[in-house]
């Protein structure tokens, strides 16, 4: 059963700033008739679930008196704190699939699956909303190799400098799109987009002669491991 807030999102449709149309009250009927404010529409409250993640604005102004008329959401709360909670059926796609950098899916402490947030940095206010969540924000790793990414990530936003992919013997290419230079999306750049630690098995197109790179081996994982342990 959907939460209120849920069916909220699925009618205003906000895009990926938090930004929505204007939600008329009288569109609260059929699926979304538990949406009608009655006393007070505690779901849409300051205290609520929805108001901490987004900035409400009310219309009062279309009918007389002093009730609502319709909402709209006008960007993310910016007190809101990630939330890094994974939408179940998202957790449930991926909990039995081998890990992207890998290949295993085991029961040991290190090859146990974890699902990781792609992005790093996890500052995306539409990743932490479990109803905007998209399979794709997602992906398959074992422990070990979340562990390791998990460093890779913390120094990358200390010095702002992204992770280059020939640390892996005989790879290629730095980047499959960008530069070592980490640029928010917000500030028109990548982000975290490009780089291998965000997604291992992207097709890496750089020119004519760039080949569809593979999954890291073990062997190259363990070059990777031994790396960082070094460094560490």
């Amino acid at each position: 059963m959907k939460s209120k807030t849920d069916l909220f999102l699925e009618l205003a449709k906000p895009d990926e700033k938090g930004f929505s149309r204007w939600v008329g009250v009288d569109e609260f009927v059929g699926d979304y008739k538990d949406l009608q404010l009655g006393n007070g529409g505690s779901w849409c409250r300051a205290s609520s679930n929805l108001a901490k993640t987004y900035i409400l604005e009310f219309d009062k102004t279309r009918t007389s008196g002093n009730s609502i008329d319709a909402i709209r959401l006008q960007g993310f709360n910016p007190l809101k704190t990630f939330n890094q909670n994974i939408r179940k059926d998202i957790k449930d796609f991926y909990k039995s699939q081998k890990c992207v950098m890998l290949g295993v899916c085991g029961k040991s402490e290190n090859t146990t699956i974890e699902i990781d947030h792609k992005d790093g940095r996890k500052d995306s206010m539409r990743v932490s909303e479990l109803a905007m969540q998209e399979f794709e924000d997602f992906q398959p790793l074992c422990k070990a190799a979340n562990d390791i990414k998990r460093q890779i990530c913390k120094t990358c936003k200390e010095t702002n400098t992204r992770w280059s992919a020939k640390n892996i013997k005989g790879n290629p290419y730095d980047f499959y799109a960008g530069d070592e230079r980490y640029i928010a999306q917000s500030e028109g750049g990548l982000g975290c987009v490009g780089c291998y630690q965000y997604d291992p098995v992207a097709k890496k197109v750089r020119g004519k002669s760039q080949k569809k790179q593979r999954t890291l081996s073990v062997q190259n994982f363990m070059e990777m491991y031994e790396l960082h342990r070094l460094k560490a």
